[in-house]
């Protein structure tokens, strides 16, 4: 029998999951990120902290990009695309 490491799709659909369970992956995924992946915590929070007084973020959402700003904003290889952080 093979087995496959890795991640494990549960859904393949947002709209098929509650919103507290969705967000609750989504902050699991980001906590377990590697961490060379990752930006430092001051630098994250910085990043939101900009996102939050953007016009454009809607329900955690980036309505420019289509983003979640949370996962964005974590990774080290990203950038706003508007040029806020």
């Amino acid at each position: 029998m093979e087995t496959h490491s890795g991640r494990i799709c549960r859904k393949c659909l947002t709209r098929d999951m509650d919103k507290s369970a969705y967000f609750e992956n989504l902050h699991s995924y980001i906590a377990n990120l590697d961490e060379d992946l990752k930006v430092s915590e001051p630098l994250y929070e910085k990043r939101l902290s900009l996102c939050k007084q953007c016009d454009l973020l809607w329900d955690g959402m980036c309505r420019g990009c289509g983003c979640f700003v949370e996962l964005r904003a974590v990774m080290k290889k990203n950038y706003c695309p508007y040029d806020k952080w």
